[in-house]
């Protein structure tokens, strides 16, 4: 199992690479993916595209795979169609994470990673008590359907189609990890992190 960072996103509404906004000094890129190697998986893989060199540069050091997206503008779909294929061929599922969910907790993935491991289910989301949110495991089976996105919709097309084959794995948390779109995201997101830590 691996997990899959999306992080090629252009930030239009932000108007600047959120990837690497600071959180408490860690930029948001490196929470998420820290948080993947806090649980049990076997690699973690970061597809970048736009503001890839200052992604890169905050990732240096951490032992990631990162894979180019070049055709980062058509949105999370192409960026998770280009993480699936680059694969290796052993990797039996993937784990999908977001770039700008540092609240993603490494105890939620490995929740929903585990609860893959016994179902061998198409696709399992995180059931929170307020919601279905990130992160989604995607097993090999769905692989090929994945590979060839090239939407801004990302997973959630594959997930409408696989309907009640999709496992949703109850996690202790209120809910979601919130995403970073606009300044009004990015203050929120702030304000909540200083609010956990006191």
């Amino acid at each position: 199992m691996f997990a899959l960072v999306l992080a090629a996103g252009m930030s239009r509404r932000l108007g600047r690479p959120k990837q690497v906004l600071e959180l408490d000094g860690t930029p948001l890129v490196c929470h998420v993916a820290d948080a993947a190697q806090g649980a049990n998986l076997d690699g973690v893989i970061v597809v970048i595209g736009a503001h890839a060199s200052e992604i890169e540069l905050a990732l240096r050091g951490r032992p990631v795979y990162r894979v180019f997206n070049p055709h980062f503008a058509q949105g999370q779909g192409a960026s998770l169609a280009a993480g699936i294929r680059a694969m290796p061929s052993t990797v039996d599922a993937a784990v999908v994470l977001l770039a700008d969910m540092p609240q993603i907790r490494s105890d939620v993935i490995s929740a929903v990673v585990d609860r893959w491991r016994e179902t061998q289910a198409p696709a399992l989301i995180a059931q929170y008590r307020a919601g279905r949110g990130h992160p989604v495991v995607f097993d090999r089976s769905v692989f090929g359907d994945l590979a060839k996105l090239d939407s801004d919709t990302g997973g959630r097309e594959i997930l409408t189609s696989l309907g009640d084959l999709v496992v949703g794995v109850p996690v202790d948390a209120v809910g979601p990890p919130r995403d970073v779109d606009t300044e009004e995201d990015w203050e929120r997101l702030q304000a909540e992190w200083a609010g956990s830590r006191r």
